[in-house]
């Protein structure tokens, strides 16, 4: 595997681990749950421990941007499907906008893959 696939593959990673330790954060309900509290600390560690391997082959802007982006579309997306929180149009559209942003970013920029 290539170091720039890797970084990739742990970019992705630190996303997903992020979006689940913010679901978590809902859980903890103001860090006053002990697990759900812990299982964010834990999940965020090993999110930012992730995004740090990832920068070594992705500039910290691209890195970012990915990370923000998408973690913005997941997140949002499970508060819709798990926690019943309803999206208003202009919501959709800003997120659309997000999704937009990255696939730009990802199919345009020289930057993207250093």
């Amino acid at each position: 595997m290539s170091p720039v696939t890797a970084a990739y593959l742990a970019l992705a990673f630190a996303i997903v681990f992020e979006v689940v330790g913010t679901s978590f954060l809902m859980k903890s309900e103001q860090f006053t749950r002990w697990l759900p509290s812990v299982l964010v600390v834990v999940f965020y560690l090993a999110a930012f421990y992730l995004l740090s391997i990832s920068l070594k082959s992705i500039p910290l802007g691209i890195a970012y941007a990915l990370w923000a982006g998408l973690g913005i579309v997941l997140t949002t997306l499970i508060g819709a499907i798990v926690f019943k929180q309803s999206l208003d149009p202009a919501a959709v559209i800003g997120i659309a906008m997000i999704v937009g942003g990255v696939v730009v970013i990802n199919t345009f920029s020289k930057t993207a893959v250093a």
